[in-house]
Formats: structure tokens, sequence, C-alpha cells
């Protein structure tokens, strides 16, 4: 059977385009967006915690449209770009008394999940205000960790977390996977483009403490919002403001320098500050699991 188009690493073929078609025709009237949910079905084409792909889906779909294969209904409004208009996170105002001593002074710490919850919003408009590249809406699957000291009421940290780029050099050679392995492997691979301890805390090797205990759980945290592992993780650092002093110190590794030209550059020359790219295995056998894409 001839394969029309690949898709997200689903390779649609003519019987595909034609199960399609049948499907358009059987729901007339009905939007894009419920068609897709439709063929979601049809296809048992989940998330590993469940979820219809109906996102990858509506891609595909257009992208079969797009090419004539298909003819998708008139689009019934156009949806804004959250990622052009989406607001500002707002300042929040919260304690910021010094907090200075000694590591085991702050008391048991306490490291809680807290996207789509009511601290939601204090996280996001922590990491906006204070930190140095404020806040950017954290791609595919994702968490947010607010890390607070219950003795004291107060936060201290922040961590957030979201799916890998999809390609990065170091990391690969690293790895030593193929194009096919990476795709089936990415999605167990964590990336850590945000970490936060709050200005006025400190407290003398409290980033590298945090750093080791988000890695021992974040495989946890995952499995339980995606219903799937991670076994590797890793992060930038710019040279020219940090040295990645805490996560050299809680075991991460350098693995390589970026090219400096960012994923969509329109040519070979960089665009931007070279990063060093840092990573940490979070099992001993990291390497044949991500190759397989095996989520035990």
């Amino acid at each position: 059977m001839e394969v029309i188009l690949r898709y997200r690493g689903r390779a649609v073929t003519e019987s595909d385009v034609a199960f399609i078609r049948a499907l358009i025709a059987a729901h007339p009237g009905e939007s894009r967006r419920a068609l897709s949910a439709h063929l979601c079905r049809a296809w048992d084409w989940r998330q590993d915690n469940g979820a219809l792909r109906d996102m990858v889906c509506r891609g595909l779909m257009l992208a079969l449209h797009r090419e004539g294969h298909i003819e998708l209904p008139p689009r019934k409004k156009t949806p804004k770009n959250p990622f052009v208009e989406r607001r500002r996170p707002e300042p929040v105002a919260i304690d910021a008394t010094p907090i200075r001593g000694r590591l085991s002074d702050l008391g048991p710490l306490e490291l809680r999940s807290v996207r789509r919850t009511a601290d939601e919003a204090l996280f996001d408009g922590l990491i906006e205000t204070h930190h140095y590249l404020g806040y950017t809406q954290p791609v595919g699957e994702q968490l947010k960790i607010l890390v607070t000291a219950p003795d004291l009421s107060r936060p201290v940290a922040c961590f957030a977390w979201s799916s890998a780029p999809r390609h990065l050099g170091p990391r690969d050679r690293h790895i030593g996977w193929s194009k096919e392995a990476r795709q089936r492997g990415l999605r167990f691979v964590a990336y850590n483009p945000r970490y936060l301890i709050l200005p006025w805390v400190e407290v003398r090797y409290l980033a590298s403490h945090l750093l080791a205990r988000m890695t021992r759980t974040l495989s946890v945290l995952w499995q339980q919002a995606y219903g799937h592992p991670i076994y590797f993780v890793e992060t930038f650092v710019d040279p020219t403001r940090f040295r990645g002093s805490c996560y050299r110190a809680a075991g991460w590794r350098l693995l390589g320098t970026t090219t400096g030209r960012g994923k969509d550059a329109p040519t070979r020359k960089p665009t931007r500050s070279k990063k060093e790219v840092l990573g940490l295995a979070l099992t001993p056998h990291f390497r044949a699991l991500l190759s397989a894409g095996a989520s035990g």
C-alpha cells in the first residue's frame, strides 16, 4: 500500500486517506475539531495518559488537506495564537525578607506540582518577575514544581520542565541513537528551561540539593501526569552568565555546546550566544531504553 504522507511518526496510506474521506462525508456540518476527535477515536490514537492526540490529528488532517488528498470543511472560527497573544503573568507580592543560614535551618522542603492548581499563577509570576529570562510557556508535556519551606510558610524555588527539543546535537551524540530511535524515545527526555532560587534566599548548597531531589522524583511525577517515565534530563547554561555549578554538583555532566543557530535559523551562521548543554541520566540503562522507546 502506497504511503501518501508521514506525519509525527505515522505513515498514512491510500487506505487511510479513503477512510478519512468517508469519515468526513459521514459527519456533514461538523467542525474540523470534531472530525479530528472522531478520527482519533476510530484509530484509537491516544497519548500515554489516555487523552486523545487531538492536536496532532488536526495537524495531520490539515497537512492532507493542503496537499489535496482530502477536503476539510471551512474553518468555523480562527482561534487566537496563545503564544502570540498570551498575557504576561502578573507580578506577585510575597514576603521578600532575606532567608539566610544553613540548609538544615529551612526545615523539610516540599516539592509540589502546581500546574492547573491555584498556585500556578504564583509560580508563573515568580518566574516572570525574578528569572532573568522571564516567563515563557513550556512546550508539550510539562511540569511546574514549586518548592516551599513549610516551616517558614514561604516559597524558595521554582522548577519548570517541558518536552525536550527534537534536535540537539550534543545530546544526540551522547545517547548515540539513530533518527528513528530519537523519534521513538524523545518523549522519555525532559528539558529544564527554568530553575529559579528566589533572590532573597541565600542558603549554601540549596541549589544542588534541590536539583538532586528534583531529579530523583521527576520520573514519578511525569508518570503520574502523562503515563510514562523519564530516563534522561537536559538543560542549557549560558557560560557568559553562569558556570552551572549547581548542576555539576548534582551530577549533571557537560555534553557539548550548541551551534548558536537555533532550530529555525535560515543560515548556518550563529544568530545567538552559544550555550553549554548539560545532561543527567536517571537510570543506568538510559541508552537502551531511549533507543527502544520503551516505558519500562
